[in-house]
């Protein structure tokens, strides 16, 4: 463990995902990102932030000698590749025309539902 150092950058890749954590591999070394470590913001759900086969990057915090692993954390960081890139919107060639032609159905369905309501 000595060629790392807390404050360290490492490139990882996610070898596992459990509600408790990101399992990474970083060159021969296993590593973990605890759900702590992923967000100041809640965390519903940790595969919302990584996939089994990503390449991520992550802070060094910490070593656990025992069994020499890495602990590690992506607050704060850019930890995917053009993961701030918004993506334009891109209209289709049918436009509106899904929503123009199943709106008469909903609103139909819709007062049929008032309607009961309104006699029970």
């Amino acid at each position: 463990m000595r060629e790392y150092h807390v404050g360290d950058s490492v490139s990882c890749k996610v070898t596992g995902i459990q509600e408790y954590g990101i399992f990474v591999l970083v060159d021969d070394h296993d590593g973990l990102i605890h759900i702590s470590e992923i967000s100041d913001l809640y965390v519903r759900s940790v595969s919302d932030y990584a996939k089994v086969g990503d390449v991520i990057k992550a802070k060094v915090i910490g070593f656990d000698e025992a069994s020499n692993k890495l602990k590690l954390s992506i607050k704060n960081i850019k930890y995917k590749k053009g993961a701030n890139k918004k993506q334009k919107i891109q209209e289709t060639k049918n436009g509106f025309s899904t929503l123009r032609l199943q709106m008469s159905s909903w609103i139909k369905e819709k007062l049929g539902r008032t309607n009961n309501a309104n006699k029970e």
